[in-house]
């Protein structure tokens, strides 16, 4: 499936989810896995992460009507909410960050915007490079897990890494 043919569907379930909150499952079953790897690769606890990512999906929930479609991603959105309830539970707790969220940049309007393109230029890519890319960068697995999942060696996990980041780079130099 192509971005173009993902996005209105998408747009779809969001709207539907507006329209009757019981739909936000398909939103939750959809985006579940990209917020828990993006909160557990920052807070390194577990029970913390589940806690947090609970509480990116309620706020989520009760926004949701606030929500308004600009053709981003629902996931950046989400990760928007999850960098925040992070921030927050650093704060409440009176500790700093760890030294590797403080050094993630903040999520940005213009950074969503980029990061909008980017998951549109990854879906574009061949199914075997964007699920290791995937597997990679967004639920922060090991080249020797994706090697075990798909069934290749780690050699052609790195092939395919190596070739999906250098098609990127093409695609958005020009």
């Amino acid at each position: 499936m192509s971005a173009v043919e993902k996005v209105p569907d998408e747009r779809l379930l969001i709207e539907a989810a507006q329209q009757d909150p019981s739909r936000f499952a398909e939103l939750y079953e959809a985006n579940f896995a990209r917020v828990y790897a993006f909160i557990a690769r920052r807070v390194h606890d577990r029970d913390v992460a589940e806690d947090l990512t609970a509480e990116v999906f309620q706020q989520a929930l009760a926004n949701l009507r606030r929500f308004e479609w600009r053709g981003v991603p629902f996931a950046a959105w989400l990760l928007r909410i999850a960098a925040n309830a992070i921030a927050d539970r650093w704060q409440r707790t009176g500790r700093e960050l760890p030294a590797d969220a403080a050094d993630e940049p903040a999520i940005e309007d213009d950074g969503i915007e980029r990061r909008a393109m980017l998951f549109k230029l990854v879906d574009t890519l061949p199914d075997d490079q964007r699920a290791v890319l995937i597997g990679r960068f967004v639920e922060a697995k090991s080249v020797r897990e994706i090697a075990r999942e798909l069934g290749r060696t780690e050699g052609a996990i790195k092939q395919l890494q190596f070739r999906a980041l250098q098609a990127l780079r093409a695609r958005v130099r020009g």
